[in-house]
């Protein structure tokens, strides 16, 4: 068993490692809020958290007893 060789292997691979973690730390600190419309099963997933009872659609109805 050399371990020697163990311990350079594993350093070479913290490396990789740290800069991949360092390139995906710069991406995600560079993203902000997008732009645009949301696709539509992303704001149909937001209108089922907002909404608790679906919205009434057409006329409203007439009051027999106002004229």
């Amino acid at each position: 068993m050399d371990l020697a060789g163990i311990i350079k292997e594993l350093v070479a691979e913290r490396e990789i490692i740290d800069s991949a973690i360092a390139s995906l730390e710069r991406i995600a600190l560079h993203r902000g809020k997008r732009r645009g419309r949301p696709p539509a099963w992303m704001s149909m997933l937001q209108n089922e958290k907002e909404t608790v009872a679906p919205k009434k659609r057409g006329r409203p109805r007439r009051n027999p007893g106002a004229k």
